[in-house]
């Protein structure tokens, strides 16, 4: 059994040096995927044993595509974002999962997203995301511009959990949900995808969170704000998605069809996006 890891990181010399503790202990081979960082990040990942492999930021499937063609020979691939780190339980559970003749194509470890808001910290949420994939099925491909998810396949659970730096500001999330919701608006205009109403998904997607999820019983008044402004990014989506259908965006539409992924993020981030 052969684990390569990988990270995609930018500026983050704050999270990146834990994240890579866990790849290190539990990887036969890490790969450091800069994209185009100015603080010092890559010099951290080098001291530190990573492979350091720096390209120009194009989106995340094409970052993960880069990635995976670094990376030497393997049986599977396991990766971690940079504000994401592995406890010492998990690190065990994947070292044991390594030695078990694992068989699945993917397995599923579940994510804890932590919140640090209005001076609480509290789990927000637990989600399983498919992190250990086999090397022949973990294929991405450039357009997958956001939320890069590889098809749907029989997948396994492996308890190892991830701790997620979530949110540190409920302003910058919100930011961060609408940039988000535009480019995914761009990537479903070009897919095709059908819209849904747009005035259903926040409050459906609140009370997932705060009460099926349990962040209203761990955050209280903090949790609940957060809620609601992760819930706008499922809104803001589809309202983004009926703007590009009306004409709405249309340098976002012609850079994502040109395939100019980085000039399209670079555009978004210049746009003065409705809070």
């Amino acid at each position: 059994m052969r684990l390569a890891g990988y990270v995609i990181h930018g500026n983050n010399q704050d999270t990146l040096p834990r994240c890579l503790e866990g790849l290190l202990a539990v990887c036969d081979e890490v790969v450091a995927l800069d994209s185009m960082s100015t603080d010092g990040s890559t010099e951290i990942a080098r001291r530190m044993g990573a492979r350091s492999v720096s390209v120009a930021w194009a989106g995340y499937g094409a970052a993960r595509a880069a990635a995976i063609q670094a990376l030497g020979p393997s049986d599977y691939v396991f990766f971690l974002d940079s504000d994401e780190h592995l406890g010492a339980e998990a690190i065990q559970a994947i070292r044991t999962w390594k030695e078990s003749q694992p068989q699945e194509a993917v397995y599923r470890l579940p994510r804890h997203d932590w919140a640090e808001v209005d001076g609480r910290r509290f789990l927000y949420r637990t989600e399983w995301r498919a992190r250990l994939i086999r090397r022949d099925v973990a294929v991405w491909r450039p357009e997958m511009i956001v939320h890069e998810a590889l098809p749907r396949m029989r997948a396994g659970r492996l308890s190892a959990p991830i701790e997620h730096r979530f949110a540190t500001s409920v302003s910058l999330r919100s930011a961060k949900e609408h940039r988000y919701a535009l480019l995914w608006a761009v990537m479903a205009l070009a897919e095709g995808r059908k819209s849904k109403p747009a005035v259903f998904q926040r409050p459906a997607h609140v009370l997932r969170d705060g009460l099926l999820h349990g962040a209203l019983w761990r955050g209280g008044w903090a949790a609940l704000k957060l809620a609601w402004v992760v819930a706008g990014y499922h809104a803001a989506k589809y309202r983004y998605l009926r703007d590009l259908r009306q004409g709405g965006y249309p340098e976002l539409v012609r850079a994502f069809q040109e395939r100019r992924y980085g000039e399209l993020f670079q555009q978004v981030r210049t746009l003065e996006l409705e809070p």
